[in-house]
């Protein structure tokens, strides 16, 4: 079994933190997913707000935990630019694919391209 990548890897530790109300533990996550947990943890507040103008029709706290942790990391790392918007999109894309519901990936996209026309 391969090692998780850095996106999964903060993805997990960011919707723990979410469904359980805690803090995010970062210990024993490559540098890069401490990165994007404390960078997306620190923004929380901003990233919900972008996020739940952008989702119309959705409040942040009806999506599923897992789409809405996907929007928050993804929506980090674009502005963090660091990464190529193209590939945070598509990676983010999958993750829902593989993590959550049958209509996430779509969802996703939909949310991040009115994310970056704004």
């Amino acid at each position: 079994m391969s090692k998780p990548s850095a996106r999964e890897q903060a993805l997990n530790a960011l919707y723990a933190a979410d469904t359980t109300g805690a803090t995010p533990a970062t210990e024993g996550l490559s540098g890069r997913a401490r990165r994007y947990v404390e960078g997306t943890w620190a923004e929380l507040s901003d990233l919900d707000r972008r996020i739940e103008a952008a989702a119309t029709g959705w409040r942040l706290g009806r999506m599923p935990a897992v789409d809405r942790n996907i929007l928050r990391l993804a929506l980090y790392e674009m502005r963090s630019g660091s990464t190529p918007v193209g590939v945070v999109v598509s990676e983010a894309v999958n993750l829902a694919k593989r993590f959550s519901t049958e209509r996430s990936g779509a969802f996703v996209n939909a949310v991040l391209s009115k994310l970056i026309e704004d």
